[in-house]
């Protein structure tokens, strides 16, 4: 297995912690949020390492309010039905969101087999949070629900995106 190196930053919002390998970004979560990695005694704490220099920039602009322009190579991994579920939350635009309702349409409409309580599910345990803005999913009625993180940063990250 290929080793796995990691980086705590301090976001206005709390700790975050990243996982990266390959020169990808694998993972970042808020430090304690629901589904945050068990298993991270292993991973090699190198805040050097190249992919993190482009995650703090992002993270940078991100928090000062102005939609991010850099690019970040991420390794995801998952199911193919939760690799379709992140890749329609990334294609929500900045400052916009959609409905676990709507991704569900599109999945089927895609043909693939899907029910908003299974979307809910893949949108839960997105590894990559922020970069793949899992907060900007909504209940159909226009509802915070559902956010690992927890609903108050999930609110924060829509204020600061102005879409409340």
């Amino acid at each position: 297995m290929n080793r796995i190196f990691t980086l705590k930053l301090d976001t206005p919002l709390g700790k975050i912690q990243a996982s990266a390998c390959d020169d990808k970004l694998c993972g970042l979560w808020f430090i304690g949020q629901k589904y945050f990695p068990e298993n991270t005694a292993g991973w090699q704490e190198e805040p050097s390492y190249p992919v993190f220099s482009a995650l703090k920039s992002w993270l940078e602009d991100y928090f000062a309010g102005k939609q991010p322009k850099v690019k970040i190579p991420l390794c995801l991994c998952g199911t193919d039905f939760q690799q379709a579920v992140w890749k329609l939350i990334s294609e929500i635009p900045y400052g916009e969101t959609s409905s676990y309702g709507a991704m569900t349409s599109k999945l089927i409409s895609s043909g693939k087999k899907a029910s908003a309580q299974a979307v809910g599910g893949a949108v839960g345990h997105n590894p990559i949070s922020l970069i793949i803005p899992c907060h900007r999913v909504l209940g159909s009625d226009g509802s915070l629900t559902g956010y690992a993180g927890g609903i108050e940063k999930k609110r924060a990250l829509l204020e600061l995106e102005k879409v409340i």
